[in-house]
């Protein structure tokens, strides 16, 4: 008797459950096993949407997750390929992100850091020890598999993850997270598992004090103080770390990655393997309240950089002619699903998207190598640009690049500008501020010729009212205009709570807030009504612009737009 053939549907296995999440082109859905009745995360890609170089991109990460099975990484349990839809079935990871739940714990100490870097370490170790590496390890990345006390950290997101036989070096693609690129990559030299050392250490020094030892707003500096390896130790946070986590992260941020502790020596170490002994038991309030607003800082630009689908090259949008030419797909080609929005590409999409002209990723920005730096990796010249320009997180201290810095560091100079680069910043960031606040006034009075100074005449959005769809130009919202803003409600009073500005350059900026509104309903009684708005900036001939535009939520319809 023939055996009976194997079951190729996913749903001949499982039935799907609620939604828990979604990209470009998948959504994830909680969903349960049919034999068994255990709960997994299925990941349902439309492969329709797929060139066919993502699709290479898509069977090599599955590859990747179907020889990993440790504890401390999400586990691909199925990988089922039907007609249009690709199903990979994970673990159901339901404890949320390490950082966050660090910051809810009561009690958080150099030994709590200590083990948690020891499960990242021995994920590391496995991916390495089976020919893998990982490329974008980063918080986001860093998850719990429930919410229960002591549970274990597991390892997550390996799109960007690849294959590398022994020892082997090589230039395998631009690509990772910005503040945890390694210095060989940036310099574009031949790398390999050292670059996901190199992450560790950027992960263990914010365990420890709630703020990475890299950061400036300009990328360019940014990159320039991790090919130097530019970072300390500055008092007082500092001064109650023991010395034996400070040589642990010294050893993992080796510029040299020859040179760099491996996985394996790290997990060696005398502050892993013999935390009880070494590892100080102190609680770090300070670094809890640090990791905090580290915290939401990077939410926030997370959740800036995913509204910028149609917006992250502003000079590529029109041609010659002034023409927009922007994806109206809305989903893009080549996004890559991720935890986090600040994923950068590699070299060859990088091209792509030269090639194409247009924009279309929703969760990328690009980490092209600065300017003036060379592919042989030489180190550029020091130079007041360098210099960092605040701490990275606001009322925490910040890591500076000017003294204390650990063996092979270079010292930053003409820290005297930095008052002055700050004042800059902040006139700016004000400025976007001030412009955002005309542009509600001109929502809120229904002064269309205003809205329509303000705002670029090809103006993308994303807002409940456009049922998902990218939205192109005014013909959408001076509908609301003509019939709507201005007509229903003349008590009307607008916040905007929160306003965080991140700048892009000279000429382009993105501004996340809350937008509180309150006005009197139908009934003559008071409401308030909450939405979360991000909004992107660009400046043409000296005038700022407003070019794209995303809202969270539906809101009282004299208060679109």
């Amino acid at each position: 008797m023939a055996a009976p053939a194997a079951c190729t549907r996913f749903s001949d296995n499982y039935d799907l459950k609620e939604e828990l999440g979604k990209g470009a082109f998948s959504v994830v859905r909680r969903c349960v096993q049919k034999s068994t009745g255990l709960e997994f995360a299925a990941k349902i890609i439309n492969t329709k949407k797929l060139s066919a170089r993502d699709f290479q991109k898509l069977e090599r990460e599955a590859r990747i997750c179907r020889k990993l099975q440790h504890p401390n990484i999400v586990r691909l349990h199925d990988s089922i390929q039907e007609e249009h839809f690709h199903y990979l079935v994970f673990d159901l990871v339901t404890g949320g992100e390490l950082f966050e739940d660090i910051v809810a714990r009561e009690f958080y100490s150099e030994a709590d850091a200590s083990h948690c870097i020891q499960q990242i370490l021995e994920s590391v170790h496995h991916c390495h020890s089976n020919g893998v590496v990982h490329r974008d390890l980063k918080p986001e990345n860093l998850l719990l598999a429930s919410k229960a006390k002591g549970a274990a950290v597991k390892l997550a997101d390996f799109g960007l993850a690849i294959e590398v036989p022994g020892e082997q070096q090589a230039w395998f693609g631009f690509a990772g997270t910005p503040g945890y690129l390694s210095p060989e990559v940036l310099k574009k030299e031949p790398y390999g598992k050292p670059v996901d050392i190199w992450a560790c250490g950027v992960i263990l020094y914010i365990l420890l004090v709630g703020y990475p030892p890299f950061w400036d707003e300009d990328q360019h500096r940014l990159y320039a103080q991790i090919k130097i390896g530019a970072y300390d130790y500055p008092s007082p946070e500092w001064d109650t770390v023991t010395a034996e986590a400070k040589s642990l992260i010294n050893e993992m941020l080796t510029v040299n990655p020859s040179k760099r502790i491996t996985a394996s020596e790290a997990l060696k170490h005398p502050w892993i393997c013999q935390r009880e002994r070494v590892a100080s038991m102190v609680h770090r309030q300070e670094t809890v309240d640090c990791l905090k607003k580290f915290n939401a800082r990077r939410k926030l630009k997370g959740a800036i950089l995913t509204t910028m689908l149609a917006t992250r090259n502003f000079s590529s949008k029109y041609d010659a002619h002034g023409r927009s030419i922007i994806t109206k797909k809305g989903d893009g080609s080549q996004v890559k699903e991720s935890t986090d929005s600040s994923t950068t590409l590699e070299d060859d999409d990088i091209k792509e998207d030269k090639v194409k002209g247009g924009v279309d990723r929703s969760s990328t920005v690009i980490a092209k190598e600065p300017e003036g730096s060379t592919p042989g990796g030489s180190t550029p010249p020091q130079s007041p640009a360098s210099s960092k320009v605040g701490g990275p997180v606001p009322g925490c201290p910040g890591p500076s690049a000017a003294s204390g810095a650990p063996s092979g560091a270079a010292k930053s100079s003409g820290l005297t500008l930095g008052p002055l680069v700050i004042q800059g910043v902040q006139a700016r960031k004000q400025e976007i501020i001030k412009m955002t606040e005309q542009l509600i006034e001109a929502i809120n009075t229904g002064d269309y010729e205003a809205y329509t100074k303000i705002c670029d005449p090809h103006l993308t959005a994303f807002e409940p009212e456009a049922l998902g769809n990218l939205v192109e130009g005014m013909d959408f919202h001076k509908f609301y205009f003509d019939n709507v803003l201005g007509k229903n409600c003349k008590a009307l009073n607008t916040t905007i709570l929160n306003p965080h500005v991140h700048l892009m350059g000279d000429e382009a900026a993105c501004i996340a807030y809350v937008r509180l509104t309150q006005y009197m309903d139908k009934q003559g009684q008071a409401s308030t009504h909450q939405s979360e708005e991000t909004r992107v900036w660009h400046k043409r001939d000296n005038k700022w612009q407003n070019v794209h535009f995303h809202r969270s939520s539906v809101t009282p319809s004299f208060a679109m737009k």
